[in-house]
């Protein structure tokens, strides 16, 4: 072993050590940036750049389970990705269903599609449907994998299903206005039903939320990590946990 390598776990290990477990989020959001850039900085292809942040995620999903993390949203693409060009975009969609297949058949997961479906090749819904089935019952981390994801698109979408929801109903859009809130809304989220994220991680340097998950992180902390998402490792995920910790979330109070 490398004299580099010992000090980092030591000092990884010295960070779990201070953890306050009681203290951990329970919902943790990621925006997993900087593959390609990853990627072009070690002389790689693209798709080897996507298909190692792939690789990672099973790894990071292990540090959550060490940590008492209930749920975990991985934003693996958006919406703006499906505008890329078909010779890099194929790829990334065969990475992603083979990602999302193996997810399934650890049996550590439940896994959960966020995002809208019919904008997906049919091929890639059919394989996030049978993920989803076939962990329903799996009593592990619910796994939110957003792809096809947009935070605007989602909240046009809860809407929309709101609207149509009603309009089954008889209601008038009056009688809608009159009673409409923000639970109304939250009800049709992809997330229905699930906490919001306390913590939101992006990596790459970027300090900006691009749209992921608009309306559940109004209240989420942030966590900016200037890595590249490939070469995300467990004492960068343990720092991101020790900042959470260390603030006071105060909900606007």
């Amino acid at each position: 072993m490398k004299l580099r390598d010992l000090v980092y776990r030591l000092y990884a290990r010295r960070v779990e050590g201070r953890l306050d477990h009681d203290a951990a989020p329970k919902h943790i959001g990621v925006i997993l940036d900087g593959n390609r850039r990853w990627a072009k900085a070690s002389g790689g292809t693209t798709e080897q750049g996507h298909q190692a942040g792939a690789d990672k995620i099973s790894e990071m999903l292990g540090w959550c389970t060490e940590t008492d993390v209930e749920v975990v949203t991985l934003w693996m693409l958006s919406t703006d990705n499906l505008d890329r060009p078909e010779v890099e975009l194929r790829p990334l969609l065969n990475i992603i269903e083979n990602t999302v297949r193996g997810l399934a058949a650890d049996g550590r997961w439940r896994v959960h599609h966020v995002g809208n479906l019919d904008i997906l090749p049919a091929g890639t819904q059919t394989v996030l449907k049978e993920a989803e089935e076939a962990t329903h019952d799996v009593d592990g981390i619910l796994v939110n994998v957003a792809v096809g994801y947009g935070g605007r698109q989602e909240i046009a979408d809860a809407v929309r299903s709101l609207l149509l929801e009603h309009a089954r109903k008889g209601t008038s859009f009056e009688e809608l206005a009159e009673i409409l809130d923000i639970d109304h809304i939250a009800e049709h989220l992809y997330t229905r039903g699930q906490p919001d994220p306390d913590l939101v991680i992006r990596t790459s340097g970027e300090q900006r939320l691009s749209g992921f998950m608009l309306w559940q992180s109004a209240h989420s902390e942030y966590y900016f990590c200037e890595v590249f998402w490939p070469a995300f490792r467990k004492v960068d995920f343990l720092r991101a946990l020790r900042d959470y910790a260390a603030r006071h979330r105060r909900y606007g109070s």
